[in-house]
């Protein structure tokens, strides 16, 4: 593992309200039960992260994660509570920042906290630390996948994400009027085919050094682009982020049935 990657922080935006999962709460504090254990997304995702091999200034291929940033709305009940009970409160690897108003200011927000951090605690002429962002509604990722990623992205500045080859005919999208003799009414009908060779869905982690997706990002957000993923704040900038082939069953838990799906991947990891 090069020295660039000694340290590399986690970044866990979790102030969205999951709007599409129809839920009484936030996707990430809906329960599941693994191999007999029942906890909230948010804690398998966090607890699995954690557990990923941490062995500071070593040369293994698994550097593991230095400390995790979790983002939340300030004054988020769910989180309060987990938080307390299972002691990451007090957690010496954990800290905790309040979200913006889209996921993009959570993640910039948490960028600036680690900026900041390191800026009191580090010595000047200790490694450039690295950043790795995670959708935190993604608990199945794999160990694998990770050892992937940090070995793809080693001595390359322009960081890379895990992504998954689309496999699918893709169709471009279009609006139309369909009127029938008792209304009218808009739909969605097939504009055309999109070639797939080389299309990706764009999966996390997304990792890169911590100072170049800092700047890349003020400087998209302030020229009003749209950042859609770290990785497009990095493109905005000029980077090549690299594509490492990561694992489908990744998903990230977005409508009812993914919760079911994703239950069922973790039994069966």
């Amino acid at each position: 593992m090069s020295s660039s990657l000694i340290d590399t922080w986690l970044v866990l935006p979790a102030a969205g309200i999951g709007s599409r999962m129809q839920a009484d709460r936030p996707k990430q504090y809906l329960s599941m039960t693994v191999k007999g254990v029942t906890k909230t997304v948010i804690e398998f995702t966090l607890d699995h992260l954690l557990s990923y091999p941490y062995f500071k200034h070593s040369n293994i291929a698994s550097a593991g994660f230095y400390k995790a940033i979790v983002v939340v709305t300030k004054g988020d009940p769910y989180w309060q509570e987990i938080s307390t009970a299972r002691g990451y409160d007090k957690h010496e690897r954990i800290l905790v920042v309040y979200g913006g108003s889209e996921r993009c200011y959570s993640v910039l927000n948490a960028l600036i906290a680690i900026s900041q951090f390191e800026n009191s605690e580090k010595k000047k002429d200790s490694d450039p630390s690295w950043v790795a962002v995670h959708d935190v509604a993604r608990p199945c990722l794999s160990y694998h996948d990770l050892d992937a990623l940090f070995s793809a992205v080693e001595d390359y500045p322009d960081g890379g994400i895990l992504a998954a080859p689309v496999r699918d005919t893709m169709k471009r999208g279009g609006i139309t009027e369909s009127t029938s003799m008792t209304k009218s009414k808009v739909c969605s009908v097939i504009d055309h085919t999109v070639n797939r060779e080389q299309l990706w869905h764009a999966l996390t982690p997304q990792m890169f050094p911590l100072n170049s997706l800092l700047d890349n990002l003020q400087v998209a957000l302030a020229d009003g682009f749209e950042v859609t993923d770290e990785a497009s704040a990095m493109e905005y900038g000029g980077a090549k982020p690299k594509l490492v082939d990561g694992r489908s069953d990744n998903l990230k838990i977005t409508r009812p049935e993914d919760l079911t799906l994703a239950e069922f991947y973790l039994n069966n990891f």
